[in-house]
Formats: structure tokens, sequence, C-alpha cells
């Protein structure tokens, strides 16, 4: 199960996210990245964040920490913003913390060279749980001493959205040719082959257990929480074993801008040197 730590100072918001996720320490002295059951999104954007990150981490893919973070609404009383006394007001309880990467810096591709074999893993992988938003308008990776960071799965598994139609949602085909990592190669079959067989029954349990119940109660269409856990394991079990057949990299949708600060912007070169980036940091 994930550690559980109890918040003890809410630091500032993170108004990149849609969800308005914040900075917040805990009682075990680390400083986490929270989103809260109280955000617009609601709890299954939580529910995605555990089992595909949980799912991530035993593939070898770098996924910060993730603890369960119990909140006093009382810790948002001195907050000045009213929206985010809002939040916290209606996030008393469980919420889900990602460990804090002090000095990461956002993923950029023309600042950072991705070898075919990640790029293949990580493009698998998306497909699999069917990651909408790893994008290059949106990459939500880190680089992070040197190596690179998977975050933000909130907007995943967009089966779970609609039970009844998940079975067919599962088995649609996945478009890689906006994803972030589509001008490094990606060898998506190298990936298959490596991961596709470790996806199994036993594993996606483990990782579906790590789901707090209090997070899956009341589904609409299902009797318990171990019937909720079943119907992602179903879902992802099927998707796993032949999806590399089914993912498409074409030419993206348009050129794709560098994303990086103007200071370094200024030092790339104006053609992305292979990545299909034209005119970044003009």
């Amino acid at each position: 199960m994930l550690t559980e730590v109890t918040a003890t100072r809410y630091v500032t918001p993170l108004r990149e996210g849609g969800s308005l996720p914040g900075i917040v320490e805990a009682d075990d002295l680390g400083t986490y990245v929270v989103k809260f059951t109280g955000a617009g999104q609601g709890r299954k954007t939580l529910v995605a964040e555990v089992v595909c990150g949980q799912l991530a981490r035993r593939l070898g893919l770098r996924i910060p920490e993730l603890v369960t973070v119990q909140l006093d609404p009382v810790i948002g009383l001195g907050e000045p913003d009213q929206e985010v006394q809002e939040l916290l007001k209606a996030s008393g309880g469980l919420n889900l913390g990602m460990d804090y990467l002090p000095g990461s810096i956002g993923f950029d591709p023309l600042a950072y060279e991705v070898g075919p074999a990640e790029a293949g893993r990580v493009v698998w992988f998306d497909a699999l749980i069917n990651n909408v938003d790893r994008s290059w308008r949106n990459p939500n990776m880190l680089v992070w001493h040197g190596d690179l960071w998977l975050i933000d799965h909130g907007a995943t598994m967009i089966w779970h959205h609609n039970w009844p139609g998940a079975a067919a949602s599962a088995a649609k085909p996945y478009d890689a040719s906006d994803h972030a990592l589509a001008p490094f190669r990606p060898d998506v079959a190298a990936a298959a082959a490596e991961l596709a067989p470790l996806v199994t029954e036993e594993l996606l349990t483990e990782v579906t257990a790590e789901v707090p119940d209090e997070w899956l109660v009341d589904e609409p269409g299902f009797d318990s929480t171990d019937e909720v856990r079943r119907a992602y394991v179903a879902a992802l079990l099927s998707r796993a074993a032949g999806i590399h057949e089914r993912i498409t990299l074409n030419e993206p949708s348009k050129p794709r801008p560098s994303q990086a600060p103007g200071w370094l912007a200024a030092r790339l070169p104006v053609t992305g040197a292979g990545t299909g980036t034209e005119g970044a940091g003009a």
C-alpha cells in the first residue's frame, strides 16, 4: 500500500495544472505535489494517477514516489486565495501526493536527447494506458539529475469514465503522432517485447490494490471496490497483449515549438536537429 503522510503546511498552488495541484509539506519532512479530491476532475483522476504511476514504476519507468496525504481542511484557513481555500475545504481526508523533485526542469526535445529504446518504452506505456496528455503541447515529463521522469497521469484510461463501453474503448488504437517523444524514433516493437510479458493479471492486481477504497466506493454498476479493481485489471490486461500493433506514428499535426525558457532557447539551433522542429528559439 502507499505510504500515508499528514499535511502540515500548504506552500503554494501550481497553476499550470487544470486541477490546481499544490506543493505541500508533510509530517515526514517531505515535500509533495498534491492533487486534491475536491478538485473539479474528481477522484478518478487520483485513481488513474495511482494505477498508472505504480504500474509504470513496476515496469522500470521513472515516476516520482506516490503517497497518500491526510489533509485537515483547517490548513487552508490562512490562505489568501479564495479559490485555494475552497479547494482545501472540499478536500478533507485522503488526497494524493507525488514526491517533489527540486531543481527538475520541464522536458524539451531540443535540450534533451532520448534514445529510441527509452522513447519506445514510454510510447508503448502511454499507448497501454491511453495517455492523451503527453504531446509536444504538454509533455508532462521532467528532467531531473539528467534522467527522464514521467508525471501527470490523471488524463488516462478514458474507459473508466464509461464502464459499459470499457471493452470497446480499451480496444481502440493509439495515435502517437503528436507524442512528445515521437521525433526520437521510438522502438515500440522492442518495448512491447520487453514490457508486455510483464503486464500480468498478478501484477495488475497488485497495482490496483494500492488504490484506497474510498476513491472506488459507490462506482455505478459495481457491487464492491474489488469488483471495480477487477475491471481495471481486465481492461489493461486485454490492451497490453496487442496494443503495439495498433500504435500509429505519422507526421505531427504542426511544427513543434520549443518549450525551453528564453535564456536556453536563444542558445539552441534554429532547426530541431532531427526532432522535426523548425524555428524553435527564434
